[in-house]
């Protein structure tokens, strides 16, 4: 597995929460808007990723076409 074009934004820490991150895996699938924490214990960091609440249950929710395609740019062309 090959993860590039890791971006991290720090804000205002609340909560645990320190910031926002994105990536891309395999130079096909880009993940957004995953949350980074601070661990509890305060021993490292922990990924988050966002839920959207409905009636029934949480779900992903995910930045990608229903081709499995990501819905936002890559800096580069993939294939």
């Amino acid at each position: 597995m090959k993860i590039s074009e890791v971006n991290i934004q720090f804000i205002k820490p609340a909560d645990g929460l320190i910031g926002f991150s994105s990536g891309v895996i395999d130079d096909a699938f880009y993940l957004g808007s995953i949350g980074v924490h601070q661990r509890l214990d305060g021993t490292g960091y922990r990924p988050t990723y966002p839920t959207k609440k409905s009636p029934l249950n949480n779900r992903p929710i995910f930045s990608s076409d229903q081709s499995g395609h990501p819905t936002k740019p890559l800096s580069r062309p993939f294939s």
